[in-house]
């Protein structure tokens, strides 16, 4: 695998050949479909790749950690694109479903914690409209494929993967959870916007990102149709739930999965011309991170991703207050540097930890005003290969030298470590004053 970086994938964190070090300091992994069931439902069961979570479940137990377990993290079995179209395909969803059961029948008795998708709504522009991700689907004006339809299978990969959550979630809640005693949810990728300005445009613009990007898949799972900014602007090109869909969206999620990064701004781009982005087109949204020439926030290695705190407050206040208050857990959250700075630079990482210190600060804020937050990790526990960026980021609390797969604690592993066991409380840190 290689990204548009021209960074191949081959030796990063090797998560694979190191797992037994790896499981003293991990709770959160996916399992990977195509080890499992290499050709699908047709196919028989990898009993390896079961031989070797079970291994990595029992070694967490172990040490007192519970697993926290995705079931799709981007990939699926390559005879699945030819047989079904991939997501294209409604024969998907029954894929999914055996999938999802192999998982619950070999691996629930000891998981409590699953996960069906990993950010579907970034994972279905990344691979059906910006044509970036494998298959690699898009048309013009968002890119240059071989095929794909930008302004319609995003939308339809979409609505097959929520059929597919809805039916492992049916599932596991008639025939696991009650003997099993876990809970299973979806995790959504989520900015905040803020408005621009405060014309009644930027405020609406702002709102339709919102619903263009989180309750694009939220809605469906919790209210059994899409939101309506999306079923005005996107007309035909939206798929319809027929009422069997919507009987079978009445199994809802246990909890939502946010896995937030940064805040931005929304211009609108309806009443004002834009130099708009293609993939944000459909929302008639762009999203801005200057504000009359300051900031939204600190920037970050990250493309577009900035430093602002107040944002995980504002979206963990909006998911609660519009889905019921259900249980949440930050599934992601976290800073990337430079992978040309210094080592000595990337391990003493004080920029990281001013980041986790503002971010959990707010968390602490939001859960004192009210918020059902459950839970908290941090992307990521080792630099590792990143979609899209390859190796020219990192994330980690753990530096890795990918030649030697050597693992060096960074400033922010030990901080975290600290706020962990009590050592460090965030309502009262301090900010430190360097910069990495």
């Amino acid at each position: 695998m290689s990204s548009p970086t021209r960074s191949l994938g081959k030796s990063t964190m090797d998560a694979t050949g190191t797992w037994r070090t790896t499981t003293t300091i991990v709770t959160w992994f996916s399992i990977s479909w195509a080890r499992v069931l290499p050709r699908g439902r047709l196919g028989g069961v990898n009993s390896a790749a079961i031989a070797f979570y079970n291994r990595l479940i029992a070694a967490l137990l172990e040490k007192g950690i519970e697993p926290f377990v995705t079931l799709h993290h981007f990939d699926l079995p390559h005879e699945l694109e030819t047989r079904h179209g991939g997501w294209l395909g409604a024969g998907i969803r029954e894929e999914f479903g055996y999938y999802a059961d192999v998982c619950f029948k070999a691996f629930g008795d000891r998981v409590k914690f699953w996960t069906t998708l990993n950010e579907p709504n970034l994972f279905t522009k990344f691979a059906y409209m910006l044509g970036q991700y494998p298959p690699k689907h898009c048309s013009p004006p968002f890119g240059t494929c071989n095929s794909g339809d930008s302004r319609r299978e995003p939308y339809v990969a979409a609505h097959n993967m929520i059929m597919s959550h809805a039916a492992a979630v049916d599932n596991y809640k008639r025939n696991y959870q009650a003997t099993q005693g876990g809970s299973i949810g979806i995790v959504i990728a989520m900015k905040w916007y803020e408005p621009l300005t405060n014309s009644t445009e930027d405020i609406l613009a702002a709102r339709r990102a919102l619903a263009f990007e989180v309750d694009w898949f939220l809605d469906p799972i919790f209210f059994g149709d899409y939101p309506r900014e999306m079923r005005e602007m996107l007309s035909s090109n939206l798929p319809t739930f027929t009422s069997e869909e919507k009987r079978l969206l009445q199994s809802k999620a246990d909890f939502i999965g946010v896995n937030h990064y940064t805040a931005i701004y929304a211009k609108d781009c309806i009443a004002s011309p834009c130099n708009i982005k293609s993939y944000e087109g459909n929302a008639l949204v762009q999203a801005v991170g200057e504000r009359d020439g300051v900031a939204i926030g600190r920037p970050t290695a990250f493309p577009g991703y900035y430093d602002v705190p107040e944002g995980m407050e504002l979206i963990v206040k909006y998911v609660n207050q519009r889905y019921e208050n259900a249980p949440v857990y930050v599934t992601e959250n976290g800073f990337s540097q430079f992978s040309d700075n210094s080592m000595e630079d990337l391990i003493n990482d004080v920029g990281r930890v001013n980041y986790l210190q503002g971010y959990l600060t707010c968390i602490s804020s939001a859960v004192r005003r009210g918020a059902n937050v459950r839970g908290y990790f941090v992307w990521s526990l080792m630099d590792n290969f990143e979609w899209g960026f390859g190796f020219t980021v990192r994330f980690g609390l753990y530096y890795v030298d990918f030649e030697t797969q050597e693992r060096t604690p960074k400033m922010s592993g030990k901080w975290y470590r600290d706020f962990l066991t009590g050592s460090v409380l965030v309502d009262q840190a301090q900010t430190l004053r360097a910069d990495s």
